[in-house]
Formats: structure tokens, sequence, C-alpha cells
């Protein structure tokens, strides 16, 4: 084959991006940007003004792109006030810098939607600013923005009445590239059924909040789906893995995000009926959220396994950094529409499985109850975890009175959130229905003097506790409490400062074994208020009576 001069190829990319260039900054006619695949707004009657609603012309745009066999449909600078689009297959949406598409703030703008397949979500919602269905090879980008002008809609148990940003229901090949979604009146981007996913660069903020339930990424019973590069602040959660159908959320990667929330930072539930399977997140920061940093769930049925988490640091947590949690709120997926007959309804979930979970290299700083909390069933726990290389710090002042409650309600039924507990009896890790739970160099500490011990575990059998560090305040009366645990191996962790007793020990727990710990040792340089105690008794291991 003839090699093509390299001064040729120069000269044919300098031509393409003149042509680009022109294009952007004086728009195509429209004859020629239809034989371009490039359908501005503009041609079909859309004024940028702000004022004057767009949703026929906008859309007009997007049939005539989907009926040509696809292309752009492009939105020069200014701002275009818009009711419901429907995206088609084949269309890409290009908010040029300086565009803002702007969702009308009159709900009859946003006509009903009711996607064909059945979800939990059908009580939350049936409008929305932009909207696609069973379409393929469809993508929005730019620099622009979409901004869903939240505060005109109002009422928290209405979610009906407050549109959704952008919702995408059994879409295959979608792309999400570059924009700004902003002030969404409900949740801002829903992926339900949709398969291969790319949500790339965009930047979410939904604060300060002005409404409810203003979600971030909702990732709903979708799979093969890639979130990476974005900065989303968030008045609900900020990402959040869900399935409110039967189909399992499963093959999601999550990577470097910056999170910012009044909730979670990144979630799996609340709904989670078709469960979750291989799912993996890395290189991210959480701060400020109002609940917890990292919550995974199984509480209606699905089983949640296969989860992987990595390089996270979480600040400014209000309750746990970490939450682990199975449940049986059994909360069926089918709701009703006119015409179904109650025969119909599938059967209620069983209790599902949360498994095989690694959580590695953590840093939380913050934390104002719990470090991490994780609790399954009785008879049904949480079976294959790891956390390793964690560092805990928390903001301290739990009594005397916390430190010895180990009557913490299950709440099998209730809406899972880690503030519904009540106090914790353990400032770093409260373990409670758990299986092989392995929890390998963790530094646990405190800022405010803290009477609770630094690991309690309830009901866990086969525990591997290896090289954790942990303060203790000058109240606390052990280090590690073990209640009804069997198989505990302790080895290779050291104190921060004496307390009375390593170990108590109920006295149904068995199979315990220590080897290779530096309790013995003289405690460490510590800023914590315990350290300048008088020596305690140490390395004593207690049996508590039943």
């Amino acid at each position: 084959m003839k090699k093509v001069p390299d001064e040729n190829v120069s000269s044919f990319f300098r031509f393409a991006a003149a042509v680009a260039i022109c294009i952007a900054a004086t728009g195509p006619s429209s004859a020629d940007s239809a034989d371009l695949g490039m359908f501005n707004v503009t041609d079909y009657q859309a004024v940028n003004d702000g004022k004057t609603l767009c949703t026929e012309a906008i859309q007009a745009a997007v049939d005539a792109c989907a009926q040509r066999g696809g292309g752009t449909v492009y939105f020069p600078p200014g701002i275009y006030l818009s009711g419901t689009i429907v995206l088609k297959s084949n269309v890409t949406l290009h908010l040029e810098a300086g565009a803002e598409l702007r969702g009308s703030r009159d709900l009859k703008d946003y006509p009903s939607h009711v996607p064909e397949l059945r979800s939990y979500t059908d009580l939350y919602t049936e409008r929305s600013l932009l909207y696609a269905e069973r379409a393929e090879n469809i993508t929005i980008l730019g620099r622009g923005v979409i901004e869903g002008q939240s505060k005109h809609f109002q009422g928290w148990r209405t979610p009906k009445l407050r549109p959704y940003l952008i919702r995408f229901v059994e879409c295959r090949n979608v792309r999400v590239r570059d924009v700004t979604l902003q002030r969404s009146a409900n949740w801002t981007l829903h992926l339900l059924s949709c398969d291969d996913v790319v949500v790339d660069r965009i930047r979410i903020n939904n604060l300060p909040a002005v409404n409810h339930n203003g979600d971030g990424i909702d990732v709903d019973s979708s799979r093969n789906i890639r979130i990476a590069n974005c900065d989303i602040s968030a008045q609900d959660d900020a990402i959040v893995l869900k399935s409110t159908t039967p189909r399992r959320c499963e093959c999601v990667t999550v990577t470097n995000c910056t999170l910012k929330s009044e909730r979670n930072g990144f979630k799996l539930g609340t709904e989670t009926v078709g469960g979750f399977r291989s799912i993996v997140m890395s290189n991210c920061t959480i701060r400020d959220a109002h609940s917890t940093g990292i919550t995974l769930l199984a509480v209606d049925g699905g089983d949640c396994e296969g989860i992987c988490i990595n390089n996270v640091v979480i600040e400014n947590v209000r309750f746990s950094a970490i939450f682990l949690r199975l449940g049986n709120r059994a909360r069926p997926y089918w709701i009703p529409r006119p015409g179904d007959k109650p025969s119909e309804a599938p059967p209620p979930p069983k209790v599902a499985a949360l498994r095989d979970v690694i959580i590695s290299n953590v840093i939380a700083r913050g934390t104002t109850s719990t470090g991490i909390f994780m609790t399954g069933l009785p008879d049904h726990p949480i079976e294959n975890v790891t956390l390793s290389n964690i560092k805990v710090e928390v903001q301290g002042r739990g009594n005397r009175s916390a430190a010895q409650r180990l009557d913490v309600p299950e709440n099998e039924s209730d809406y899972p959130n880690s503030n519904k507990f009540g106090p914790l009896p353990a400032y770093g890790v409260y373990a409670r229905h758990m299986s092989n739970l392995r929890l390998h160099n963790l530094d646990l500490s405190f800022r405010k003097d803290d009477a609770r011990a630094p690991v309690v575990c309830q009901d866990v059998r086969d525990l591997d506790l290896f090289g954790l560090r942990a303060a203790t305040g000058t109240k606390a009366d052990c280090v590690i409490r073990l209640r009804h645990s069997e198989n505990a191996f302790i080895h290779g962790c050291r104190l921060d400062n004496p307390v009375d007793r390593i170990i108590d020990s109920s006295a149904d727990c068995t199979g315990l074994r220590m080897v290779g710990n530096a309790f013995d040792e003289s405690p460490s340089t510590s800023s914590s208020p315990s350290n300048t105690q008088a020596p305690r008794q140490k390395n004593q291991v207690l049996t508590t009576p039943l």
C-alpha cells in the first residue's frame, strides 16, 4: 500500500478543523447541516432567549435527525427553554459551551411517559426533561448545561410532581460526556435496565438543596456501566446503584470521582430486588455526606455479591464511613396498574445474601458515630467480608452507657439507614451477624475521649483480626468485645495506650486464639487524652458471664 505523505495528512486535519470551526461559529444552513448529519435546533425555529418555549422545535430537530438515520442535534450558545424531549436511536445532543437546555417551570410541559418495563420507580416518576426508551446509540455531550429549575417543583411526598432531569429506560450503547447537569427537581440521571453505558467527565450540582430526592446518578437494574472522572454534589445520594426490578445490576465500575452528598456518597440500594454483582468502585473522594460514605445493602430479596472498593478518602460524614446491611424489608417491585389482578402479583421476596466484599485502602476522617457498622440478621449472616488498610478517625465522645449497649435493635424490616439503630457500642468497628470476617491493618482513633471499645463483634464466626492499631479512651474497659462469637484469631495487633483488659468475651465465645500481639509493649506517643493516664493492667482476657 502506498504511504500517504505526512504533509497531506496534516493538511487534511487542518482543513477538517477549519470546517468544524466555521460550522461552530456560523452554524450550517438547514440543507447543508442535514447532509453533514448536523441538525441545528435554531434551523427548526428554536429561540435561545430563555423565555420562548422551544419543545416542539427541539423535538422536530431530534425527529429529523432520527429519520435521516442519525446524527447530531446541535445547540449553539444561548438558553433554550423546553419541556420533555424524547431522544431517538442514533441521535447525539451536542450542547456547545454557553448553551443551556433549561427545563420549563410548568409541569404541563412534561407529559407522562410510563415505560412498559415494570419497576418500583412507577411510584416515583413518569416525567422527565430528557427521556428515551428502548433506544440505541444515544449520546449527550458538550460543554453546555442542562438545568432543571428545581425550586419551582415542590412536594416532598409527591415525587411525581417533580420531573427527573434525564431518564433512559432499556437503552443500549449510551454516552454522556462533559456536560453539566444541575438543579434537578428529582433524580438527575436515571439509567433503568440499560446496557453498555459510559458516563465521563460530567458535573452534577444539586446544591444548595431546594428540593428532595436530588440523587446524582442512579444506575438501576443496568449492566456494563462505566462512570469516570465525574464531580457530583447531590442533595440526596451522589452515586447510587439500585435494582428496582428483578433484573440484577451488574458489571459496574466507578472511578476517579469526587462526591459530595447530603445523604450517601456511594450506595448500593435501597431498592435491591434484583441484587448486585461484580461492582468496582475506586480512586474516589467522598465528603460532607449527611448519612454515610459507603453503603452496601441487601434488603429486598436480591443478593449483593462480588463488590470491590479501593482507594477512597471519606471526610466529614455524619454517621458511619462504611455501612453494610443485610435486612428483610422485602419491598416488592410490582406496582399495580389499571387492569391488573391481585393474583398476578409476584410472591414476597426471600431473605437475600450479602457476601464476597473487599474494601481496602480507605481513609475516613470526621465520622460522628461509628466508623464501620456492619450488621446481618440472626441466622442470615453477612459472609466473606475483608476490610484492609483502613484508617478511621471519629469525632468521639461516646459514653459508658453506649459502650455497654449490646441490645442494638435488629430493625429487620425498617428503612436501612445507619442512623436507625441508636448509639453503637464501638467507636471503630461494630460487626454483628457475620461469618468469615477479615479485619486487616485497621488504624482506629478518635478526636475527643471515647468510652467505647474500638472493636465490638457480636454473633461473628471466623474472625481474623490482624494488624489492629487502636486508641482507647480513659473510660474504655477493653479493646475488643466479643459476644456469642466463635473462632476469633487475633494476631499482630498493638495498642496506642494501655487499657484494663484487651478482650472482654462472653462465656459462649469459643475458639479464641491470640498470637504475636504487642499488647505488652510500652504505649506509643499519641495525642489521645488517654495517653496522660496512669498505666493500667494490660493483656488480660476477661470472660463475662452470659
